[in-house]
């Protein structure tokens, strides 16, 4: 445990919501309907998303990403470096919403492009705002902030969804298209993080498999493939002994994210499950 960067972080949650890119939860199907096999070698790979997928967490970041956070350490750059992709568009951005997607990064998809990722979600339903509440508050606050989003997911992120893959096929019409998902953040028993309960962590979780069959649902309806990465990471979320996402950490934004572990050996294994 890093119980000195834990105590820092948690000091400094309440400013989360200003400066930390969310996370988004996870969902647990695979799309039997996504059409078209992937020959990784000739892919022409775009990557879109939020902080899960730039990297945000890994601590190593492309000088010219800017507050996007791209990195060399993210799933994304790994998967197109393992795969020898003909071409791959790092579209990315930490903090995104669906919003972002449809108004900044559909510009790099085009009929030619083959496959697609993207992970979205968390942010629009106020992730940011759970993992503030849930640190720095009481169990009641915590509980209150996994409702409120969830409410959300149910109400409001459909349509959101649709929208956004909508447009990812049309502006892709000849890809195969994988909604990466989000891991639970959580590990059980002792912690470090102060007044992290297991409450809390338990409550976080359980509100991460409601917004799953949310997401799930959609990418299927969509005819989008799902890759989920949940049991790849598996006793090494925040407070386990062998950690793949960071806890409360300075700066803040790289709080609740996966670090370099989790890319590598929890989603790029994941990713590679659904392209082959």
């Amino acid at each position: 445990m890093r119980h000195a960067r834990y105590l820092i972080g948690a000091v400094t949650a309440c400013t989360v919501a200003s400066s930390m890119a969310a996370p988004a939860f996870a969902a647990d199907s695979l799309s039997a309907k996504n059409s078209g096999s992937t020959n990784s070698a000739a892919e022409n790979y775009v990557a879109l998303g939020d902080s899960y997928a730039s990297g945000t967490g890994t601590r190593d970041y492309f000088e010219d990403s800017g507050d996007c956070l791209r990195s060399p350490k993210a799933y994304p750059q790994l998967w197109a470096d393992e795969h020898g992709a003909a071409a791959f568009e790092f579209a990315a951005c930490s903090g995104a919403v669906t919003d972002d997607v449809n108004a900044d990064q559909l510009g790099s998809l085009s009929a030619d492009t083959t496959l697609v990722t993207i992970s979205i979600g968390g942010n629009d339903i106020g992730f940011v705002d759970v993992v503030t509440r849930c640190v720095a508050g009481t169990d009641e606050a915590c509980d209150s902030a996994v409702s409120d989003a969830t409410a959300k997911a149910h109400d409001e992120l459909p349509a959101k969804l649709d929208t956004t893959y909508a447009n990812i096929r049309e502006a892709a019409p000849n890809a195969k298209v994988v909604v990466v998902g989000y891991p639970r953040l959580n590990e059980m028993g002792d912690c470090g993080v102060p007044f992290y309960t297991e409450n809390k962590r338990q409550r976080i979780n359980e509100g991460a498999d409601e917004l799953a069959s949310v997401i799930s649902d959609r990418a299927s309806a969509a005819g989008f493939s799902f890759a989920d990465p949940r049991e790849a990471f598996a006793g090494h979320g925040v407070c386990s002994s062998d950690e793949w996402i960071n806890g409360p950490s300075t700066p803040i934004q790289e709080s609740f994210h996966p670090d370099v572990d989790g890319h590598a050996n929890a989603y790029l294994p994941t990713l590679d499950s659904v392209t082959g």
